[in-house]
């Protein structure tokens, strides 16, 4: 280079200690992002406080205001000033950073938004007397007495008034309300016994976005209750009951069935020690448990808890805490997908509600104005024989209006006679008909089961390959010549530590010296492969979930490629037995309530929703 560049001066450039108003700012800009980054750190703080009830308002995506109330034990008038400098906080004494139970620790917070936007606190403890302090581009106010009762009161107007070029990077008002409504959804997912309420003010009016009042009961119940204020009524009636431990972690929650999926990964809700986290080896243990029941382009929802010792886990990795490190990441990697693979066989045959709601809907005609509601009675048998004498008069041969009437009433009624058919007790009921060559309606106790048959034996017969390779494993077909791949020396050591649980996969792997390997076997199964894209495969599966499951995913894909050749076929006409053992089966097998890609097989209506169709309700 001939010329300096026009950022290195001829002169040696001067040290100097930034002032605390630049330092306040900097570190705002790694806490404070946008205005749900500052509701998420005052709700904290108010959690943090032991408060019961919550109240947040904002206004134009909280770019104008932010105030949450709380009742939590409030702060003495002395504690003001302190609280409002940096790295001061009352949750740690700083002697173990691992040893943390709080959502705060760092002590940047308040400094934090102080520094960026109009910020004023006003807190009355037990014992003491209410007092405000205010701060504005990071110089405080005087201690002054205030009117309250207890708890805390935090208002922030003006965000990034101190920094207005951060404000071009601030979204449109309805997407900071979407990210703020997230944020106190996810922390109220985390605390179901605290209430939460969300306003918005931008009109004056006080809008209520969201209110979650505090649940009561056990600690399961009240989790329950309050995924399906927060989640919907749908993911609470088609969640399985997630618990499970191992090597000191303990794993709770709900997990939806797979037929409740979403087209994105938006209803997946991770927590570590009751914080929410956004870790990509969570998500990714998560992805794993349900790649065998859901094809690509579709999600599992799910709401989960790691609860461990705190020395197990480093909160402390990134400045907004939505990061975690396990100590040992193998076991909760491995006891997410252990946990959520075991629910799932558990569930057996289960469907979620969804589809039945979905094919009603579909059944459903449009409305036309006020629709009518039909309410009509079941006939009895002498009703029907008056009623058909008196359409058909001319017929009045003895026996005859019987004959017709036990013609029209069916064979069997198990409120008259008390008998009814073994079938109709099982959850799939007994079969009654075949239609269109490809789907089995079915009688049960309380509505009609339609299955897909050959949906459902494609699932039947790749359950029973998966339990045959699992009990005999993977065939392996040796190489004339070993294929060498080169690659890093990390992606080397990284591919060894896995050899063995690939040659439980039939592909055998070994070093070759410097940073080859050596392709030896290959799944028999898979036929001719390109080891070398394989290998490949498997190390961005490691970066991006932690886990290889490139070679068992294209095997079991081999697998489901055969159970769907070697199933009943659309178009093929089934006895009444072969119907029945089908149900049985299914009722037998785990994952049978949905193929292979991840659909349904099969659709329960319950009696009082087809009467519904049909305005006898």
């Amino acid at each position: 280079m001939s010329e300096l560049s026009p950022q290195i001066s001829e002169n040696r450039p001067r040290i100097r200690q930034l002032d605390d108003a630049a330092i306040n700012r900097i570190a705002a800009g790694e806490v404070v992002e946008r205005p749900a980054s500052a509701v998420k750190e005052l709700v904290e703080n108010a959690i943090d406080a032991g408060a019961r009830r919550i109240e947040v308002d904002y206004s134009q995506g909280g770019k104008t205001l932010i105030r949450v109330k709380d009742d939590g034990c409030g702060m003495a008038p002395e504690d003001l000033p302190l609280a409002l400098s940096r790295h001061a906080t009352s949750k740690i004494d700083g002697s173990d950073l691992l040893d943390i139970h709080t959502f705060g620790f760092r002590g940047e917070a308040l400094p934090s938004l102080g520094a960026v936007g109009r910020l004023s606190i006003t807190t009355r403890a037990d014992g003491f007397e209410g007092a405000r302090i205010e701060v504005s581009g990071g110089r405080a106010s005087v201690v002054r007495p205030a009117a309250l009762t207890g708890g805390t009161i935090v208002e922030l107007r003006d965000i990034f008034h101190a920094t207005p070029a951060r404000l071009k990077f601030m979204r449109s008002d309805r997407a900071e309300a979407q990210a703020i409504g997230d944020v106190i959804k996810r922390l109220a997912m985390a605390e179901p016994f605290v209430g939460f309420v969300l306003r918005d003010v931008s009109n004056g009016d006080g809008r209520e976005v969201f209110r979650a009042d505090a649940e009561q009961g056990e600690l399961f119940d009240a989790l329950h209750g309050r995924l399906a204020r927060v989640l919907g009524r749908e993911f609470a009636e088609n969640a399985l009951r997630i618990e499970a431990e191992r090597e000191g972690l303990i794993l709770s929650g709900y997990a939806a069935l797979p037929t409740y999926s979403r087209g994105a990964a938006v209803a997946q809700y991770l927590f570590v020690n009751g914080r929410p986290v956004k870790d990509k080896m969570l998500y990714g243990a998560l992805r794993a448990a349900y790649f065998d029941f859901l094809s690509r382009d579709r999600h599992p929802a799910a709401a989960l808890f790691v609860e461990c010792d705190s020395h197990l886990v480093d909160v402390n990795v990134h400045p907004a805490k939505s990061e975690v490190r396990f100590r040992e990441p193998g076991a909760a990697r491995g006891l997410i997908v252990s946990a959520l693979r075991h629910a799932l066989a558990e569930a057996g045959h289960r469907a979620s509600s969804t589809v039945a709601d979905a094919t009603l809907e579909a059944m459903r005609p449009e409305a036309a104005g006020t629709a009518r509601v039909y309410q009509m009675d079941r006939a009895s048998r002498p009703a029907l024989s008056m009623t058909y004498q008196a359409q058909a008069p001319q017929y009045e041969a003895p026996g005859f209006a019987e004959a017709m009437s036990a013609r029209i009433e069916p064979k069997r009624d198990p409120d008259e006679t008390g008998t009814q058919e073994p079938g109709e007790a099982l959850p799939l009921g007994a079969a009654r008909a075949q239609v269109h060559e490809n789907y089995i309606i079915a009688q049960t106790e309380t509505g009609i089961v339609i299955v897909d048959q050959h949906a459902a034996h494609e699932r039947l017969i790749y359950e029973k390959l998966k339990r045959q390779m699992a009990e005999n494993g993977v065939a392996a077909q040796a190489l004339l010549i070993p294929e060498i791949v080169e690659m890093s020396d990390g992606d080397c050591a990284r591919l060894m530590e896995i050899a063995p649980e690939l040659e439980r996969l039939g592909l055998g792997v070994e070093p070759f010296g410097g940073t080859a390997v050596a392709v030896r076997e290959t799944p028999a199964l898979l036929g001719e492969v390109n080891a070398e894209a394989i290998l490949r495969d498997i190390l961005d599966e490691l970066d991006d979930i932690g886990e290889a499951i490139t070679v068992q995913a294209r095997i079991e894909a081999i697998l489901s490629r055969v159970a769907c050749h070697g199933s009943i076929r659309s178009g093929r006409r089934m006895r009444g037995e072969e119907m029945n053992a089908l149900l049985r089966e299914m009722e037998a097998t785990p994952h049978s309530g949905q193929c292979n890609h991840g659909r349904p097989t099969y659709v329960e209506l319950k009696l009082k929703d087809i009467e519904r169709l049909f305005g006898r309700t």
